[in-house]
């Protein structure tokens, strides 16, 4: 089992090392939810999915449910009874050791944003930079 939660803690969560998919989502509305350009997401079954704490829900659209901290408001779980039937998506970069599920496509591409394509290719700094020099 791999283990996560949430910023503070007070959402804890373990999940199998074996999903469904593993997949990073640039639609707007993991956008808009996240405050991210994009979210990868681990396909669980719901029944393997095994949560300390109470995360809240908001129902995101008609059958889908957003979960979150709603001490320090992470986001961690997406449902949706009709797309994922029996199923949690977990934002797998909540999870302790985020490098042990590999991630095996990127979704929803029509909606990405246009500079991610070519984030890659940008100056890359293992830490903050600092202040830029006068």
């Amino acid at each position: 089992m791999l283990s996560g939660g949430c910023h503070c803690g007070a959402v804890r969560y373990q999940m199998p090392e074996h999903v469904a998919h593993h997949a990073l989502c640039h639609c707007t509305d993991c956008r808009k939810a996240s405050g991210a350009p994009a979210v990868a997401w681990a396909l669980a079954p719901t029944d393997q999915v095994i949560i300390t704490g109470s995360p809240r829900a908001y129902a995101s659209s008609e059958h889908a449910h957003r979960h979150f901290c709603g001490e320090c408001g992470t986001s961690l779980f997406y449902t949706n009874d009709v797309v994922f039937p029996g199923m949690t998506d977990v934002q797998s970069a909540t999870l302790d050791t985020p490098d042990a599920l590999p991630l095996q496509a990127q979704i929803q591409t029509a909606e990405r944003i246009g500079w991610m394509a070519t984030a890659h290719d940008l100056p890359a700094f293992d830490r903050y930079p600092g202040p830029p020099a006068d």
